[in-house]
C-alpha cells in the first residue's frame, strides 16, 4: 500500500479540531445523552441484536457516544479511533457516566495484536469508510479481531452520495473514483458555522469493493441492505419525512442514502 501518512496526519488534525465543536453541538445533544438518550439508530440496533454481555469493538468511535450507548445496554465495549483528542474525550465521558469502557487510539488499518480474537461483534457506522485509502487491511483486521462465530455490523452512508459536490446539487466524482479527494471545507457537519477550515483526504469505495474486501478476508455476508434515508441530519439541503429520516430535498426517494452489511466469521 502506498504511504498515506500525510493523509492520515491531515485527517487526524481535522478530527481533533472537530471534536471540540461536536461535543457541545446540537446534533450530538450531550445533555440528552447524559440523561439517557441512546445515540444508536433503530437500524443499527436491529442489526446488532441483543448485546448484553457481548464483547464489542467499535471502530472509528469518535468521542464515544455510540460506544457508551452499547455499554449502557450491557455490552463490554472497546472503542478505537485515530483521533487522540476524541479518545481523550471518550475516556472522560466514560468516567463521568461511571461506565466501564476501554478506548484505544489507533488507525483501523494498523493491526492491534492485543485485540485479536476478543470480540463477539465488531461495529462501525456512518462516515467511516471514506477515510480509508483501501479496505483490504481494514477487512483483514476485522476478521482477526472477531471470535469464531462473531459478526461485523457495518452501517454506512451510501457511496452514491460521495459522487456529489458538498451541497449535493450536482454529480462531481465517478462512482468508481479511486483517487484521493482533497478538500478544504469550512465548518463541520455538526456545526456548519464552526471555525474550522482544514484540509481532508478521503476516498470513495463502491458497494462491490466493500463486500469483496470482506469476502477476501474470509468473512461470510449474512445481510446486505440499502436505505433511502439517514437517521442523522448531517447533510445540506435535507428534508425530514414522517418516518423521522432525512432525505435530500427534491431527490426524496430517488437516491440510496445508507447501506448495511452483516458479515460473519465462521465458527
Amino acid at each position: 500500500m502506498p504511504d498515506h501518512k500525510t493523509s492520515f496526519d491531515l485527517n487526524r488534525k481535522l478530527w481533533n479540531e472537530r471534536v471540540r465543536h461536536h461535543v457541545g453541538s446540537k446534533m450530538y445533544d450531550m445533555e440528552g445523552f447524559l440523561q439517557g438518550r441512546n445515540s444508536l439508530s433503530q437500524g443499527e440496533l436491529d442489526l446488532l441484536g441483543d448485546v448484553r454481555d457481548k464483547r464489542i469493538l467499535h471502530l472509528q468511535c469518535h468521542f464515544g457516544q455510540d460506544t457508551l450507548s452499547l455499554a449502557r445496554m450491557g455490552a463490554q465495549v472497546t472503542g478505537l479511533d485515530i483521533s487522540d483528542a476524541a479518545i481523550a474525550e471518550a475516556r472522560d465521558l466514560a468516567a463521568l457516566m461511571g461506565l466501564d469502557a476501554e478506548f484505544v487510539t489507533a488507525n483501523v488499518l494498523d493491526f492491534q495484536p492485543a485485540l485479536e480474537g476478543r470480540f463477539d461483534i465488531v461495529f462501525t457506522s456512518y462516515g467511516v469508510l471514506g477515510w480509508l485509502p483501501e479496505l483490504g487491511g481494514w477487512a483483514r483486521n476485522i476478521a482477526r479481531y472477531l471470535k469464531p462465530g462473531g459478526k461485523l455490523v457495518l452501517v454506512e452512508f451510501h457511496p452514491v452520495l460521495w459522487m456529489f459536490d458538498n451541497e449535493l446539487q450536482r454529480v462531481t466524482y465517478s462512482y468508481f473514483n479511486s483517487q484521493v479527494i482533497e478538500e478544504t471545507e469550512p465548518g463541520t457537519y455538526a456545526d456548519r458555522d464552526a471555525a474550522i477550515n482544514l484540509t481532508s483526504h478521503t476516498w470513495n469505495h463502491s458497494i462491490a469493493e466493500t463486500v469483496t474486501a470482506l469476502l477476501n478476508a474470509g468473512l461470510r455476508i449474512a445481510h446486505l441492505g440499502e436505505g433511502d434515508g439517514s437517521p442523522h441530519n448531517c447533510f445540506p439541503n435535507t428534508v425530514q419525512d414522517a418516518d423521522g429520516l432525512y432525505r435530500i430535498r427534491h431527490m426524496e426517494g430517488l437516491l440510496p442514502i445508507t447501506f448495511a452489511v452483516v458479515a460473519l466469521r465462521n465458527a
